[in-house]
């Protein structure tokens, strides 16, 4: 048995005792797919486990999540920190090796996988961000940014929509150091996916604009290493190649799907080690696999050292573009404090309009700031003035044409994000975010700071009726832990709800109106609060109006209605519940004083979000079903968002106050 053999069947016995010992996980993947993965970090991965977030390493993204115990297996091998008490804890508590990769959990993963096909756009991302800088940064002999991205794929992040909107888009843009490993095993949950996946997927990427190389037989170690030398040579097309495999490979359940989700069962694993002649201790690598692993991981060294001399070089030629390039990859700290002086809002304004405003001059504070958008950036005002589109052509391009595609988008600028080096934001429609929600919800939980501008806010859309008409989509995103929503009343608000999202390291969406909306004189970056007193009254108040966005101004009314009938009344603009949450107990007080019982909460979306803030007298205005096709005035009249309606709501709360 060659000794590389004998270290993918290493990775094989590791991966399905991890497995059995937790009695969960998946272990047909890392049974069948152990020869790519091996061949990957023995022989093309540049990577340096004394430094894993070396700049110029190539990155490896394991889209099929459920596979984890094979990347464990491989991280434990070479020497990223993974020991075996680690491996033993597979899927425990606290642990290093959780069941899915974990960003920011495990040294080594790049990202958060498991949902299939977010990987997928992930690696694309990696790849984008991998282009641009080095568009950038480059010069004749000085590669200083240049290295790839593999990703690990099995037949469910294919079959996945969000697959197909990534491939076609890196195809498109001609993403060439971009290689998919698809483990191709014709097997998932259900079984044989003759019945449910039976089309031509090498046809499928040709036509995305894809190098197609075919591998007959995942074990063959010299045609998989030909193989992946084929994709590297090729930089003018990414390149999908197809490795069939067994899934369960040596184990009693080959080619079964019971091998997928389950452990193999202490039989079926014996059983499978004797296929390998296997005679180790659980849990032990053979020394000559250990000692053969060190060796290959500390010749890798020698890449991150060259790459260090390169860059000193650079530095001496080019210091300029040396400081720039240190300052993109390790973050720019962005002064705003004039930020609020290069606007006038003082006239009416949808704040998306605001919003283009602010990005743009944004962009000039964060040179390393790209925008994209799902095929609307005329619409959401996102488009980063004369800084040109990214394209095969023009790589330096800072804004990005994602196509109708938004679940890809939202995965791809995670990938971007993660990359290092850049900021991301992204935008469309606001009921569009469904498409995206699994993108962003993996932006929250791997907590990277990808901006989502999120336009068209409200009922207010009008004519174009229910099918774009965001009613439950606030409530759905403030739900998501770790994510803030921010939905401004006018354009100092926006500026506050952009400081806000460039100054944190967690994602935010914007959500912004295309209606215009008045500006107030007293707001501004007392928003980055979250919640804070527009227009107060004297003394303490009768009632409190509380609201968000274009709402904002009908409590303005109701207001002024209030205060002529002698009523005492406070004007709290709600915008982001996230942060008002994070502010002190004696601020929220002073905000919302529970001795203030009576209360009208107002929002043009789902209810849902209000009752905590209405408590037990309050009244609560908002939608309790979708909209309808009809000009936005008379929209907001038919729901009952008029100044008239708030006030006689105020009126109600006051009287049962009163009652007790």
């Amino acid at each position: 048995m060659s000794l590389s053999k004998k270290c993918v069947d290493t990775v094989r016995i590791l991966s399905a005792e991890a497995i059995e010992r937790a009695k969960s996980g998946h272990p047909g993947i890392c049974l069948g797919a152990a020869p790519i993965g091996y061949e990957l970090f023995a022989d093309f991965l540049n990577f340096s486990y004394n430094n894993p977030k070396w700049d110029n390493r190539d990155r490896f993204v394991l889209s099929a999540g459920h596979g984890s115990m094979l990347l464990y297996s491989l991280l434990h091998l070479f020497g990223f920190g993974l020991t075996k008490d680690d491996l033993m804890n597979f899927r425990q508590l606290g642990s290093l090796t959780p069941g899915h990769p974990e960003h920011g959990k495990t040294i080594g993963v790049e990202t958060s996988t498991g949902p299939l096909g977010q990987g997928l756009g992930n690696a694309v991302g990696f790849a984008v961000a991998e282009a641009h800088l080095a568009a950038i940064f480059n010069k004749p002999d000085y590669n200083i940014v240049d290295h790839y991205t593999y990703v690990l794929c099995g037949d469910g992040c294919l079959e996945e929509g969000i697959g197909y909107e990534a491939c076609s888009f890196a195809g498109n843009q001609k993403l060439g150091k971009l290689i998919l490993l698809y483990d191709c095993n014709k097997i998932t949950i259900e079984g044989d996916i003759k019945t449910s996946f039976s089309e031509d997927t090498a046809t499928r990427f040709l036509a995305h604009g894809w190098q197609v190389i075919r591998v007959p037989d995942a074990n063959d170690l010299t045609f998989l290493k030909a193989a992946i030398e084929r994709a590297k040579a090729e930089t003018e097309r990414p390149s999908l190649v197809i490795c069939n495999s067994k899934i369960g490979y040596g184990s009693p359940l080959e080619g079964s799907a019971d091998s997928h989700g389950a452990p193999l069962g202490a039989e079926n694993l014996a059983k499978t080690k004797e296929y390998f002649n296997w005679t180790e201790e659980p849990f032990e690598a053979p020394a000559d696999v250990k000692e053969h692993c060190r060796r290959i991981a500390e010749r890798k060294l020698v890449a991150e050292s060259e790459w260090n001399k390169l860059f000193a070089a650079y530095e001496r030629q080019y210091p300029e573009l040396a400081k720039q390039y240190k300052q993109f990859m390790h973050g720019y700290e962005p002064d705003f404090s004039d930020l609020f002086d290069c606007f006038s809002f003082d006239k009416p304004e949808a704040t998306r309009v605001s919003g283009g405003k602010v990005i743009n001059e944004i962009s000039k504070i964060i040179p390393n700031l790209m925008s994209g958008s799902a095929d609307l950036s005329p619409s959401t005002k996102t488009e980063l003035k004369g800084k040109g589109y990214f394209s095969p052509e023009n790589r330096e391009g800072r804004n990005i044409r994602f196509g109708i595609r938004e679940h890809a988008m939202a995965a791809i600028c995670n990938g971007i994000q993660l990359h290092g080096g850049l900021r991301i934001l992204c935008s469309t429609f606001f009921s569009f975010s469904d498409y995206m929600r699994g993108g962003i919800r993996m932006s929250a939980l791997m907590d990277i700071p990808v901006i989502y501008v999120m336009t068209h806010d409200s009922i207010g859309v009008g004519e174009d009726g229910p099918t774009h008409q965001p009613v439950e989509q606030l409530v759905s995103l403030r739900s998501i832990p770790n994510i803030k929503v921010f939905r401004p009343c006018d354009g100092k608000e926006t500026v506050s709800a952009f400081v806000s999202a460039f100054t944190q390291d967690s994602p935010t969406v914007l959500v912004l109106s295309r209606q215009n909306l008045n500006q107030y004189k007293t707001s501004g970056l007392k928003a980055l609060a979250g919640g804070y007193i527009l227009s107060d009254c004297k003394g303490t108040p009768d009632v409190l109006l509380i609201s968000t966005g274009s709402e904002v101004d009908l409590c303005a009314g109701a207001k002024e209605i209030l205060e002529g009938e002698g009523l005492k009344v406070r004007l709290v603009s709600m915008p982001s519940m996230e942060e008002f949450e994070k502010q002190t107990p004696e601020y929220r007080e002073y905000v919302l004083p529970k001795a203030v019982k009576a209360r009208v909460c107002v929002e043009a979306a789902s209810h849902y979000a209000w009752y905590k803030y209405a408590r037990d007298y309050g009244e609560v205005i908002a939608m309790h079903s979708f909209g309808i096709s009809a000009p936005a005035s008379v929209l907001f009249e038919h729901f009952g968002f008029t100044k008239e309606n708030i006030a006689e709501a105020a009126r109600r709360s006051i009287a049962n106050v009163k009652k007790g």
